[in-house]
């Protein structure tokens, strides 16, 4: 069994940089608050999926993140890609140091390395909502987990782009924003069709999110009504639109009024099937993965996490 209490694993390039350069202070605070841990640097996703197998294979439960949404997403998917142990007997706590900590801001978690320190201390859990999609990679169809939003179309072609930028240590909220405008011009709308709960849906479509949580993007608030553990996914549809309405728009993604868009639609549902022609990219949790057809299911507060009290 483990002696140390957690498991952390620290992201070196997350937030430019920032995991690597800051874990002294991280650590100095840490050992503050009496808290033991064993600490990780990951590589990539299968050197990190790898690693946890092995840490819960020796009794691992409770695990920190000193990284981003990717680093959490990389974490949710070694706890439920390994069946020995049931899901819900695991805990999973931020400490944000990523580009763009979407995830935390639906949960309030503070960037501050010593106020998020000072919640893991306190030990106070809720239960959220994890989302499953299957997509394809080339021919082959593979799946994968996901804790905060899932972005299809526009917003996956610009997560690309942005996460090009991010592995060459230039990866910001701004950076997302500028390949945003940059992308407008090089990005078409795809003919798409949805299902969800016995309704379908067809249009001309721009962009797609799928939300547990309620931001991407360096704080868009793309799903604004998503509630994490009402088990229920909220979707987000930007229909085509001109260029131009886009711009005029961005600003409203900030504060979740672009809902109110005659051209933008919502919708609540449990399972999702989704079709585009030509295929559309998909990123979950602000890392690209594959190509549609999508397929989503939810598992209902399938995850502990450490949230402020």
């Amino acid at each position: 069994m483990m002696e140390n209490k957690y498991t952390i694993i620290i992201n070196p390039a997350a937030g430019s940089g920032l995991g690597k350069k800051n874990w002294d202070n991280v650590r100095s605070l840490l050992k503050s608050k009496g808290i033991s841990y064993t600490a990780y640097f990951t590589n990539d996703y299968e050197s990190t999926i790898n690693y946890c197998h092995e840490q819960i294979d020796l009794g691992a439960r409770d695990f920190i993140v000193i990284g981003g949404d990717g680093t959490m997403n990389e974490i949710a998917n070694s706890i439920f890609s390994q069946s020995d142990v049931d899901a819900k007997d695991f805990s999973l706590s931020v400490i944000p140091v990523g580009t763009g900590n979407d995830w935390c801001r639906t949960f309030k978690i503070p960037f501050d390395y010593k106020k998020a320190i000072e919640i893991i201390s306190k030990g106070n859990f809720m239960y959220q909502d994890v989302g499953k999609v299957s997509f394809y990679v080339g021919n082959e169809k593979h799946s994968r987990y996901f804790v905060n939003v899932a972005g299809m179309g526009f917003d996956a072609f610009v997560a690309y782009k942005t996460n090009l930028k991010a592995g060459k240590g230039r990866g910001s909220a701004f950076s997302y924003l500028w390949n945003l405008l940059r992308s407008l011009f090089q990005y078409r709308s795809t003919d798409t069709n949805i299902r969800f709960d016995g309704e379908k849906f067809a249009n001309m479509v721009f962009s797609i999110s799928i939300g547990i949580g309620k931001y991407n993007g360096g704080g868009m608030m793309q799903c604004p009504n998503a509630v994490p553990n009402d088990g229920l996914f909220d979707i987000t549809i930007i229909n085509k639109m001109n260029k131009l309405e886009i711009i005029r728009n961005i600003k409203r993604l900030y504060d979740g009024s672009h809902i109110d868009h005659p051209k933008i639609d919502s919708f609540r549902s449990r399972k999702i099937k989704l079709e585009s022609e030509p295929p559309i990219k998909i990123e979950v949790d602000g890392e690209v993965c594959g190509n549609s057809p999508f397929e989503f299911e939810i598992v209902p507060q399938g995850l502990k996490i450490g949230v402020p009290g």
